[in-house]
C-alpha cells in the first residue's frame, strides 16, 4: 500500500490495486455481485459500505453534522457540499464563460444554458 504498488489486476478492464481484497470487491461490478442483502426490503449491494448507507433511508440516521450549524446528512457527500454554503467555495468552473458555482449539479444546468 505504502509503495504505491498495484500488483493485483482486474481480468476485465485496467484498474489494478494494492490489496486483494480490493480486487474482489471490484470485481463485483463486472459480475453484478450483490452479496450484501437488506432485510428490510429487497435492496441488494456489491459493498458492506452502501448496505450501511442504504439502512439510513429506513432509519432516518443522520450521522454527518455540521460544525458550523445544526444541519445534519445521512451521507458525507451531502454534508461536503453543505460546508461551501459557509466557506463560500465555488470549486466548478465553466469551461465557456466565467461563471463558478458550488455544485457540480448547477453547473450542469449552466453549460446546458450555453447550449439552448
Amino acid at each position: 500500500v505504502h509503495t504505491g504498488e498495484k500488483p493485483y489486476e482486474c481480468d476485465f478492464c485496467e484498474s489494478a490495486f494494492s490489496v486483494k481484497g480490493a480486487l474482489k470487491k471490484h470485481k463485483r461490478v463486472h459480475s453484478g455481485e450483490k452479496p450484501y442483502k437488506f432485510d428490510l426490503c429487497d435492496s441488494a449491494f456489491s459493498d458492506k459500505g452502501n448496505l450501511k448507507k442504504h439502512r439510513r433511508v429506513h432509519t432516518g440516521g443522520k450521522p454527518h453534522k455540521c460544525d458550523l450549524c445544526e444541519a445534519a446528512f445521512s451521507e458525507k457527500s451531502n454534508l461536503t457540499t453543505h460546508k461551501r454554503i459557509h466557506t463560500g467555495e465555488k470549486p466548478y468552473k465553466c469551461d465557456s464563460c466565467e461563471a463558478v458555482l458550488s455544485q457540480n449539479d448547477n453547473l450542469k444546468r449552466h453549460k446546458r444554458e450555453h447550449v439552448g
